[in-house]
């Protein structure tokens, strides 16, 4: 097993939600018309691609999923993923409801079940309304870990790659034919991304494999063609149109930094510490959509949309780095020592 972390995977995150944080701020949000008052029409046109930054979050989740999952060690990938996934969700989740019951109104709004439902992650199971739509990514992630978990508790996640085969192939056939219990299931509008990560942490491990040049190109395939497919489908949406060859582009660029990132030619990023960085990607991910609509609602126009949406950027990212440092890093290391006592317990017992 090998977990030497990757600093430039945490420069890759950071960028990711940068490009989500923009698609927001500078794009959807006035797009949509019912998020945010404040246009910014200068960076619009880039900014409508942002939404392709959640992809680059799930390509890089496969390839670190499988990282913590050569374990084999069902223990240690649970606890691992509620640690990761639950401090920073809480108090997001909880700062994010307590501004919107403060300043939200009239556009939003948000009440005690809600949250409570939220904190629960059973949102999306009980059909209530997310406190932040940007939580709808949560539950792909999760189902994504529920099936590693599965192959982790029967012993099998050396054998991943034949069902990432079957997955690939379960997914093309759903996405082209629209089966949309298949597509919700196994989320197979998303699979390419989780399976190329995946394939590109094995090319890093263990080298190329004709399986896994095969893996590669199939998801690159599914990935472009589930990306194309959405932009269209959200172009009456947002009032915009989608150039399938800049999505095209951005996709091989992801699967090109990757094919770098798994055969060390990127290595030289390492001289720097991008871990400041990737630490404070999953609050500002989870922070940025809600808080930042507000503040432009109520800041708009008496202060000039560039201070407005740039000062809001550099605060998003200062209050995500402190969320980090002084709540969820502490939070974390408390859950995780709680969680390997209990298991201890269970294992005397």
């Amino acid at each position: 097993m090998n977990n030497r972390r990757l600093k430039e995977l945490d420069l890759l995150r950071f960028l990711a939600a940068l490009a989500v944080v923009f698609f927001h701020y500078a794009f959807r949000g006035y797009a949509k018309g019912d998020m945010s008052a404040m246009p910014y029409p200068l960076l619009a046109e880039p900014a409508k691609y942002g939404y392709l930054g959640v992809e680059l979050f799930f390509m890089i989740s496969g390839f670190v999923i499988l990282m913590t999952a050569s374990s084999n060690n069902l223990k240690v990938f649970f606890i691992s993923r509620v640690v990761r996934l639950c401090p920073a969700f809480w108090v997001c989740c909880t700062i994010t409801f307590l501004v919107t019951l403060a300043v939200g109104q009239p556009r939003f709004s948000a009440d005690f079940y809600q949250y409570v439902v939220n904190m629960a992650f059973l949102s999306e199971m009980l059909n209530v309304e997310p406190i932040d739509g940007v939580y709808w990514s949560l539950f792909v992630e999760i189902k994504f870990y529920l099936m590693i978990s599965v192959l982790l508790a029967l012993k099998k996640i050396d054998r991943i790659e034949p069902c990432m085969v079957v997955w690939l192939l379960i997914s093309a056939v759903a996405e082209v034919l629209q089966f949309e219990k298949l597509r919700s299931m196994l989320i197979t509008d998303y699979a390419a991304w989780f399976i190329a990560g995946a394939t590109f942490y094995l090319v890093w491990a263990k080298g190329f494999t004709p399986l896994r040049i095969l893996l590669l190109a199939g998801a690159l395939a599914l990935a472009i063609f589930t990306a194309v497919v959405w932009a269209a489908s959200i172009e009456s949406k947002y009032a915009t149109d989608y150039d399938p060859l800049i999505i095209c582009a951005v996709v091989v660029l992801f699967f090109v930094i990757f094919l770098l990132i798994a055969t060390n030619r990127m290595s030289a990023l390492q001289r720097w510490n991008w871990t400041a960085l990737g630490v404070l990607t999953y609050p500002l991910y989870l922070l940025h959509q809600m808080i930042g609509f507000m503040i432009f609602n109520i800041a708009y126009p008496a202060i000039d949309p560039h201070v407005l949406l740039w000062g809001t950027v550099a605060f998003m990212i200062g209050v995500s780095w402190l969320i980090h440092d002084q709540i969820e890093k502490p939070m974390a290391q408390s859950i995780k020592k709680s969680l390997s006592i209990s298991f201890k317990l269970v294992r005397a017992d």
